[in-house]
């Protein structure tokens, strides 16, 4: 069995995770996000051990927050592009893991790999069109559509889109790009900063909730008309903490369709946790990585 390793870099964490699939890890290890050269350092000193350690690595697989150059053609291609994360836009990635350890390696979004880990190994076995949705430092989705990532000239940024805003609410939002769009409204900072504290220790009746939950609720409506997605499964710090917002979240689809369309009538399983828990995430560094592989 191929020995792989795996990295998803987060706003504020990174894990390196060493295996083949999320029934087989060897090894995991996480290293805080601080700037660049100093978590590439860490990640590559790690990474580096569990060579000596574990043997030859097959394949890399690096799922990263974005926004990121995915297409290969471009100067560019395989860094982080604008974002929000301070001190880490134009980062490069790609050529500088594979420069340093000579494998193939995989490159895509965070929430593409976890989507992928999913399809491969979760809750979305067999759907070859299905959505996944974190909610946390940022809010992102990883679209799959025909079995693939959605991606034309750039990957989906659905956690930007400007959503309607629930009837009396004028809050102007945190994001330094858009202001209210649905990352801007719904993700853990925003929610920290409405609220005058952190999210995680908000109670579960707190006020906030209602506009978080209508924000996240536009973008289902957004997903379900353009897409018409299979499923869709919502991970990250925010929605693992608070697993009341599912509820919500089910309730303000149906009232915002409106008898429209025909989406699945059992709301409780077509609006869901991930089946991998917070695994899914380094696991699609691990789906990134053997996709990789020559052959798979």
């Amino acid at each position: 069995m191929s020995l792989l390793a795996g990295l998803e870099l987060g706003g504020t964490k990174c894990t390196c995770i060493l295996g083949s699939g999320p029934e087989d890890i060897r090894a995991r290890e996480v290293v805080p996000t601080t700037q660049p050269e100093e978590t590439l350092e860490r990640i590559e000193r790690v990474l580096e051990g569990w060579r000596v350690e574990h043997g030859p690595l097959a394949a890399l697989g690096v799922a990263s927050f974005g926004p990121l150059d995915l297409q290969p053609g471009s100067p560019t291609y395989g860094h982080i592009a604008a974002t929000v994360k301070s001190g880490w836009s134009h980062t490069e990635l790609l050529g500088r893991l594979t420069r340093r350890f000579g494998v193939p390696v995989g490159f895509n979004t965070d929430v593409n790999a976890a989507a992928l880990a999913e399809g491969r190994w979760g809750c979305a076995r067999g759907l070859e069109n299905f959505v996944y949705i974190t909610v946390g430092t940022g809010v992102g989705a990883g679209l799959i559509v025909a079995g693939r990532p959605a991606l034309g000239f750039s990957h989906s940024e659905l956690g930007h889109v400007r959503v309607i805003r629930m009837p009396g609410d004028s809050w102007a939002g945190n994001c330094p790009f858009h202001g209210d769009c649905v990352e801007g409204l719904a993700s853990g900072p925003a929610i920290s900063a409405r609220a005058g504290a952190p999210a995680e220790r908000l109670p579960a009746n707190h006020l906030v909730w209602e506009s978080v939950a209508f924000a996240l609720g536009q973008l289902l409506h957004i997903l379900v008309l353009a897409t018409a997605p299979c499923k869709i499964i919502l991970g990250g710090g925010v929605m693992t903490a608070r697993p009341h917002l599912f509820v919500r979240l089910r309730e303000n689809l149906h009232a915002s369709l409106n008898g429209y369309i025909e989406a699945p009538s059992d709301l409780a399983s077509y609006i869901v946790p991930p089946a991998l828990g917070t695994l899914a995430g380094p696991a699609g560094a691990l789906a990134l990585a053997a996709d990789a592989l020559p052959g798979i």
